[in-house]
């Protein structure tokens, strides 16, 4: 029993040997090239395992090439010295423990890789700079547009005009000049944000009345992304232009493109056909183009029968144009049809709001001209009043 177990030792021995030597078979087939692709003498190699403190120095022969037999499996690490070229180079190899593994090493084409990795960097690195100097710009611009809505409401509950003004123009010029400098900043693909841009510096443009600007840069915005809401804008952009314009058939042109911009605003959302239209009748009426508010009043009451302001104004653009006639000892107006139709409609929409007790002292006074204005002397005369 006692020599049978040292029989068995000597085989377990002779079979842990055995497994060492066939752990141990993994051979590396190594050739370097230097930085200009031919094969490169005189190297040290040094084959190195941290997990085993396995460490191993070569040289390369006239071809570039080095070779090592007897590898246990596992990571290497290959670092390359020529003290002469100034070379230090490291790589690793995953060595098979029985086989070879051959390991090419082109310093050229490295150092090429390297130096388009480098590129590429360089390129994330500058167009994320791009895009915080760019979000820093709009957010300076949005935040002077900010600033504005908050004077435009100290103006319109009677704040000192002489001292809100200059700083409302500061705002719109800081707004203008740092949302210009965002838009440099936006990538060429980003669709997105050059819309967004845009569309802010147009409203920037807009209150800073630069209405041919402003239709610009909503134009611009559309190209991008076209939404229902930038036509609307776009819209009244160009009534504004078109009011401000002293040539007639320029006036006339950009009118129809903002009658046109509204078409294309509804074709893609219904929903905004009130406000766009509503809208043009605004601009058109505050400028005294009563005729040309007419349409786009007619088309905003039809598209939101319930909107009050919408049928006021529509009875306020029919009142301008009210025409008077001498008849004998007498004035006559010609009231238009839908005058006292769309006063009475603005009261029924909302009998309690702020314009039902106008549209009730327009129809009193529609009332007063139907039957005419005597001209004899000692009769009282009166005109119709213009509604703003």
């Amino acid at each position: 029993m006692r020599r049978l177990g040292y029989v068995q030792l000597a085989i377990a021995v002779i079979l842990m040997c055995a497994s060492t030597a066939i752990a141990q078979n993994g051979k590396i087939n190594g050739s370097v090239f230097d930085l200009q692709g031919k094969p490169y003498p005189n190297v040290t190699v040094t084959l190195s395992r941290t997990d085993n403190g396995f460490t191993k120095t070569l040289t390369t022969d006239a071809n570039g090439k080095f070779s090592l037999i007897g590898l246990q499996g596992g990571i290497y690490s290959v670092h390359l010295v020529n003290a002469k070229d100034q070379l230090d180079f490291t790589e690793q190899v995953q060595i098979s423990g029985s086989g070879d593994t051959d390991m090419p090493i082109n310093l050229k084409e490295i150092q090429a890789q390297n130096a388009g990795n480098a590129e590429e960097q360089k390129k994330r690195d500058d167009a994320n700079k791009k895009f915080a100097d760019m979000k820093l710009h709009f957010t300076n611009g949005l935040n002077a547009m900010n600033d504005s809505a908050d004077l435009r409401k100290q103006l319109a509950a009677g704040g000192d005009k002489s001292a809100l003004q200059p700083k409302l123009d500061a705002d719109y010029a800081t707004a203008i000049t740092e949302l210009t400098q965002a838009e440099q900043g936006v990538g060429p693909k980003d669709t997105k944000n050059h819309s967004v841009v845009f569309a802010n510096l147009g409203q920037a443009y807009d209150f800073s009345k630069k209405y041919d600007d402003a239709v610009v840069a909503y134009q611009k915005a559309i190209e991008f992304d076209p939404q229902a809401a930038l036509y609307t804008n776009l819209s009244t952009a160009q009534a504004n232009a078109a009011v401000a314009k002293t040539d007639a058939a320029a006036s006339t042109q950009e009118l129809a493109d903002a009658n046109a911009s509204c078409d294309k605003a509804i074709m893609l959302d219904p929903t905004v056909a009130p406000k766009c239209w509503k809208n043009l009748g605004i601009v058109l009426s505050n400028k005294g183009k009563m005729q040309e508010a007419l349409a786009p009043l007619q088309k905003a009451t039809a598209a939101d029968p319930k909107d009050a302001q919408s049928w006021f104004l529509l009875g306020s653009a029919y009142t301008n144009l009210i025409v008077p006639k001498q008849e004998g000892d007498k004035i006559n107006y010609d009231i238009p049809p839908g005058t006292v139709d769309a006063y009475q409609k603005a009261i029924d929409a909302n009998p309690t709001g702020p314009y039902a007790q106008q549209a009730k002292d327009a129809l009193a006074n529609l009332q007063a001209l139907s039957g005419g204005v005597s001209t004899v002397e000692g009769h009282a005369s009166a005109a119709p009043k213009k509604k703003k």
